[in-house]
């Protein structure tokens, strides 16, 4: 008996190891219109900007004192007016700050083109 247990723990250890757990957040996500610079965390640097225009702004909650500067999520559509999330997922950086918006994050065109076919305010998950 004293064996059977031994392997049984093993295996519990072995399954906790392997399990990746990560909890995702929920928001509000719209998109903004250029110019984009200058911003918050780049000023007028075009090297700011990743490739594919993948980047946000995002509001209070997220800004953390301009420690978000930099940061990377991935982002997935969840739900919005006329089912308008294309699926998949999408990796963005945030490089500006948006104190007045309404909305967790706002999108670039392009980044919220690519999980959204709307253009009104879509429910977000982000990790980062």
């Amino acid at each position: 008996m004293t064996t059977k247990f031994f392997v049984m723990f093993l295996l519990f250890i072995w399954l906790c190891s392997t399990m990746n757990v990560a909890v995702a957040d929920i928001g509000t996500a719209a998109t903004y219109q250029p110019p984009y610079a200058p911003t918050k965390c780049g000023g007028n640097r075009r090297d700011q900007f990743p490739p594919g225009n993948m980047f946000i702004a995002v509001g209070e909650g997220l800004w953390d004192n301009g420690a978000a500067c930099g940061r990377k999520y991935r982002l997935k559509c969840l739900s919005g007016s006329n089912k308008p999330c294309k699926g998949g997922t999408i990796d963005v950086k945030v490089i500006d700050f948006c104190p007045k918006c309404s909305s967790t994050i706002v999108m670039s065109n392009d980044a919220f083109s690519s999980v959204s076919n709307a253009s009104d305010r879509i429910i977000v998950e982000y990790i980062q």
